[in-house]
């Protein structure tokens, strides 16, 4: 993945993007900003905008594609303005987004106040990845169900890759960006393109793009007003939907000056590539608008004063939790019935955090299902007698949580959150437990080492064991309950080098 961070437009990123901008056909937009967890007057700030542009019109080829970090902390917003509206609005360039609108409410605010007129009102032609991701499931003649997916639940299904969201709700306004959060965020733009890609191919392929009359060749849409109007037609219902699109042309692409120069019958040069036919059709018959209202530009607050009342006692109810230090004693201690073995529940948010853990030899489960509710984290957690570990604050909201059993994460990054844990709960690590539990299901090892031969035989139809590790002086661990191996190089003495295929 090809990832540019733009934070000046006088930048050689700046200029890749606006050459990038001008070939792409295809745009996956995203956007972050800082959660705010209490009631405003005002929408949060973006800070930045991603934009990943497929480059080319090989529908099976998305990974020709680059992504730019538009760093609106750091530019200028009046600069940069006319180019994006101008992406926003052009006929030529495909949007895709995740329930981009609230994304778009957000930047609109945030130009807004930089003087930026209205900011943006609308984003067209656009596609949103829960309705491509229904409608594929129409076709495969699944069923399609009310509830929406999440992205990385959708990424995972159609592309095999799991998004980790972990960062969602960092500090986007903190400068400088940390490697983690630039990959985080590219991947949220890079994925989109994937996705549509699949779903372009199951189109093309199930012959969905038939022909009517109210279709016309993407050509068409280059010619100019006059010649739109004159081509010789005899239904009327045609003539309607050609001027319909001049119109639709003027609106959205031609500024000010460009529609004087239209009236003089001076030729605008076009500053986009056009579609190829096959993905103009599928625009013509699926693309959708994504329209501002007024009454989007207003942040919304409750209209009963009791429900606002209670929305702020939430709110400091969770800053108060958020400010409590851990007091123990956690559920595994000998005096709360406990066996006295640390035992942790790291939930979706955090779940990476579990490998971690297991490697230093700490028992550290995850939740029995991919999107578990509230309650039922917490029933687990209780059953096992374990701290529940999360970055949610919501989930400190519950009446029925126990008394030390939960406990929210300051870090962000995973070897942060493992080092916060082992000081928190004052956990001492042993060289003896050191990749003592398997990393993939939480399970205990063999304790005797198996030999190579005998690695070997255990592998077969199960896990493959490269070849060039035969003739080297190995040790092989097996677990005893999802029977992965494992392996360490003998000379490293100081530390533990273990590798998992």
């Amino acid at each position: 993945m090809d990832v540019h961070l733009v934070s000046s437009i006088g930048s050689a990123e700046f200029t890749h993007l606006t050459r990038s901008l001008s070939k792409s056909t295809i745009i996956g937009l995203d956007a972050e900003w800082k959660p705010v967890r209490s009631q405003r007057s005002t929408f949060p700030t973006v800070t930045l905008l991603q934009l990943a542009c497929q480059l080319g019109d090989d529908s099976s080829g998305w990974d020709e594609s680059v992504v730019f970090l538009l760093d609106l902390a750091s530019i200028p917003l009046p600069s940069i303005w006319e180019l994006i509206r101008d992406v926003f609005v052009s006929p030529d360039i495909l949007k895709l987004g995740f329930k981009f609108k609230q994304d778009l409410i957000y930047l609109s605010s945030t130009f807004s106040a930089q003087g930026c007129d209205l900011g943006f009102d609308k984003v067209e032609p656009y596609m949103d990845i829960t309705n491509i991701y229904k409608f594929l499931q129409h076709i495969e003649g699944n069923k399609v169900t009310k509830n929406t997916k999440s992205l990385s639940a959708i990424c995972e299904e159609i592309l095999g890759l799991r998004l980790s969201k972990e960062l969602q709700c960092s500090d986007w306004s903190q400068r400088p960006l940390t490697e983690e959060q630039i990959r985080y965020a590219a991947t949220d733009a890079h994925c989109l393109l994937g996705i549509f890609k699949i779903i372009q191919a199951k189109i093309i392929e199930e012959g969905h793009l038939c022909n009517n009359v109210e279709d016309q060749h993407q050509s068409d849409i280059s010619l100019g007003l006059k010649d739109i109007l004159e081509m010789p037609d005899c239904e009327d219902k045609l003539v309607r939907t050609k001027i319909c699109n001049a119109v639709d042309i003027v609106q959205a692409t031609a500024s000010s000056e460009e529609c004087e120069r239209i009236a003089k019958g001076v030729e605008v040069i076009r500053k986009t590539k056009p579609m190829d036919e096959s993905l103009w059709k599928i625009v013509r018959k699926y693309g959708e608008k994504l329209i501002l209202q007024e009454s989007d530009r207003t942040p919304k607050t409750s209209r009963k004063k009791g429900r606002r009342r209670s929305s702020v006692v939430v709110v400091c109810k969770e800053k108060q939790l958020d400010n409590v230090d851990w007091q123990g004693p956690p559920p595994w201690d000998i005096s709360m019935g406990g066996d006295g073995s640390p035992k942790f529940l790291c939930d979706v948010m955090v779940e990476g955090l579990a490998k971690h853990l297991r490697c230093v030899g700490i028992d550290a489960a995850i939740p029995l299902s991919k999107k578990p509710e509230p309650r039922d984290l917490i029933d687990q957690a209780y059953k096992e007698k374990r701290v529940l570990l999360t970055r949610d604050a919501k989930l400190l909201r519950h009446q029925y949580l126990i008394k030390n059993q939960i406990y929210r994460l300051n870090s962000l990054l995973k070897n942060e959150q493992l080092l916060e844990v082992v000081e928190v709960f004052q956990l001492k690590i042993s060289e003896d437990q050191l990749m003592s539990r398997c990393t993939k299901c939480n399970g205990r090892f063999i304790q005797k080492p198996l030999t190579t031969e005998e690695a070997i035989e255990a592998a077969k139809g199960f896990q493959r064991i490269p070849s060039c590790l035969f003739d080297k002086n190995l040790e092989f661990w097996q677990c005893k309950d999802c029977n992965q191996l494992y392996w360490e190089l003998l000379w490293t003495k100081s530390v533990a080098v273990t590798t998992q295929y």
